[in-house]
């Protein structure tokens, strides 16, 4: 019946032009797909027939009477009809035998050019789904493609990744991590050998050993017993390096139960071809968080989004990268332990053959970029602990340490506290330090802070101590906001200015209610928040590193989401605030210190967190490090 009727319509009816523009675009997709597989696919003729008989008939009719070229044919056989494939899948599906004829029609039309009777919007049509499925035909096969290609670039690593996160990449993320590896290093061919290194006292630390290249062409050796504590970092913001500074501090001096050299290893201190592209890719992401933080709104969100998104695939592109980095690390001795401050280095240093990696891991919020395969991960939260072992993270690349505080803050815990407390008790001015990241975002919300904290200021109740780093911008930019509000200021500018300053500041007050901290050396300005944190009073920061730091704590906004996570740690453990985005919150929390026992508390959970050993994550990675030394 239902034969007969479609028979009658593609002899009776005439066909529509939306027939025509329709047919026209179902044959491109025909002719570039398959017809039959396309249909197939996309539409349930017998469902649509029943639903639009009239509709379904325009279509046959119409194809059935216009000839239009290049149609894909079938031979049905010898001495059957030739059908387009569109036309025999559509009678196949409706019941119409393959290889009857329609009977002519007296009436039927001679045929034409239907193209250059169509409206302009209809060939628009045509072309556009020409495009759509010539793009997705595209995206088909480099999808087919994709595995393959991750496959040759991974093939010679010296560790699988996959494994590690429990499996090879799908199509997708296979194609995800290519694309991201060949933005970073384009068709480079990783190098392997590496670059000659030497080792000279630091300046800074007594008694710290810090490489650099060697030029003459060959790796100093001083003829140790034993090889040293190599402690690996990356100079990306302040961060890293402040972690650093901290885990040397526990291999240097103190008990004497490390009988090694100490050695400060930072890759950007290696003058070379790999440590430019690391430079390069530092600069995109300071960009990045210094525009999320300017602008706010819809760039902080997708930002911010950026930055708590570390799957699988981050592993796949950090360890690709720092397969790169090799001559970076490849000189120094395999037996040393190494400490690393920066997944990357962590990375490579597994790449590279050292069997003694321990990876400290930033912040508080799990993503896999931030855990190395063939590495014991310490964490310094329990949060995290749980996190990446939920993830798939193997309990015995993992371990729970605590936070990540140089030597002389933790053993300086009690002291510090019970000056504070003293302080407060005795109305004395409230002492904030504010520092700026080593990115140099934040210069907005921190002005707007200052300007708001001036009357405080001016009447004596809040001392500030402003640490521009070594940013010029950000040192123009608070000396402008303090001109606006008519504050004066005291300027400090080297090491030996902070060292006075704090040793005045544990006896007496400064000379002026802010005090400026400006420089043009890295590591003065890393160190100077270390120094004032036990002199002062509250650390205004974002919730970085700083976040775990044994200092009462207001945690400003953010600039990355991943961050919020290091502030709520801070809040728990009663040494912190929770994250403040809007500066009346930090002006609100700031009359709180002034007129009720909150710093004091904070200060008592300080202590009580010390007795447990939460600030010993340094310390502990130091230990596992020598003892690991020894059991190998």
């Amino acid at each position: 019946m239902l034969a007969s009727f479609l028979r009658a319509n593609v002899e009776e009816r005439v066909p529509s032009a939306t027939a025509i523009v329709l047919l026209q675009c179902l044959r491109v997709f025909a002719a570039l797909l398959g017809g039959q597989s396309f249909f197939a696919l996309t539409f349930d003729l017998q469902r649509l027939s029943l639903l639009h008989i009239r509709f379904l008939s325009d279509s046959l009719a119409a194809y059935h009477r216009t000839e239009l070229p290049h149609t894909p044919v079938l031979h049905t056989g010898p001495g059957r009809k030739v059908l387009p494939c569109l036309y025999l899948h559509l009678l196949t599906r409706v019941g119409i035998k393959i290889g009857s004829a329609l009977p002519n029609s007296p009436t039927r039309p001679p045929p034409r050019n239907d193209m250059a009777d169509l409206q302009p919007w209809a060939v628009a049509l045509i072309a556009a789904a020409c495009a759509v499925a010539g793009l997705y035909l595209t995206w088909r096969v480099v999808l087919l493609l994709a595995p393959g290609w991750y496959r040759s670039m991974v093939k010679d690593n010296a560790v699988s990744v996959d494994d590690f996160v429990g499996g090879p990449p799908d199509a997708t993320s296979a194609l995800k991590s290519w694309i991201l590896c060949r933005l970073n290093v384009g068709g480079r061919v990783a190098k392997k050998e590496g670059y000659p290194l030497k080792t000279e006292d630091s300046d800074k630390v007594p008694g710290l050993k810090v490489t650099s290249r060697n030029e003459t062409g060959s790796t100093s050796s001083k003829g140790a017993s034993k090889p040293p504590v190599v402690v690996g970092t990356i100079r990306m913001g302040f961060g890293h390096h402040r972690i650093a500074y901290a885990a040397t501090s526990w291999g240097l001096g103190g008990s004497g139960d490390n009988d090694r050299e100490t050695w400060f290893h930072d890759f950007l201190n290696i003058d070379s071809e790999e440590a430019q592209m690391i430079k390069d890719t530092d600069k995109l992401y300071s960009k990045g968080s210094r525009l999320a933080s300017e602008l706010g709104g819809v760039v902080e969100k997708f930002w911010g989004s950026l930055t708590k998104s570390g799957d699988e695939d981050s592993l796949r592109v950090t360890y690709q990268f720092s397969e790169h980095m090799l001559p970076l690390i490849n000189s120094l001795d395999k037996n040393s332990p190494i400490i690393a401050t920066h997944s990357m280095v962590a990375c490579a240093a597994v790449a590279a053959g050292f069997k003694n990696v321990i990876n400290l891991v930033i912040d508080n919020h799990a993503q896999w970029f931030v855990v190395v395969p063939g590495a014991l991960n310490l964490v310094q939260g329990p949060s995290n602990y749980h996190s990446f072992l939920k993830m798939g993270v193997p309990q015995k690349d993992l371990a729970l340490a605590g936070h990540w505080i140089p030597r002389d803050l933790v053993e300086g815990i009690p002291d510090a506290c019970a000056r504070r407390t003293a302080r407060r008790k005795a109305g004395k001015p409230v002492r904030i330090i504010i520092p700026v990241g080593g990115a140099g975002a934040q210069r907005k919300f921190i002005l707007n802070m200052i300007g708001s904290l001036s009357g405080l200021v001016s009447e004596g109740k809040v001392q500030l101590f402003l640490n521009a780093a070594d940013h010029a911008h950000m040192k123009k930019a608070f000396i402008g906001a303090l001109k606006d509000n008519g504050m004066d200021y005291d300027n400090v500018t080297d090491m030996k200015g902070v060292q006075a300053f704090k040793k005045n500041a544990l006896t007496g007050e400064p000379t002026k209610g802010v005090t400026l901290f400006s420089y043009d050396d890295y590591f003065t300005a890393v160190a100077t928040t270390d120094i004032l944190c036990n002199i002062a009073d509250v650390l205004a920061c974002k919730p970085s590193e700083l976040a775990f730091y044994p200092i009462p704590k207001l945690m400003i906004r953010r600039v990355g989401d991943h961050e919020a996570y290091s502030a709520l740690r801070a809040s728990e453990l009663g040494d912190g605030t929770l994250e403040l985005r809007e500066v009346p919150m930090v002006v609100k929390y700031v009359n709180l210190f002034l007129t009720t026992n909150l710093l004091e508390v904070m200060n008592k959970s300080i202590e009580d967190n010390n007795k447990i050993g939460l600030y010993d994550g340094c310390r502990n990675a130091m230990r596992l490090a020598l003892e690991r030394s020894e059991q190998m």
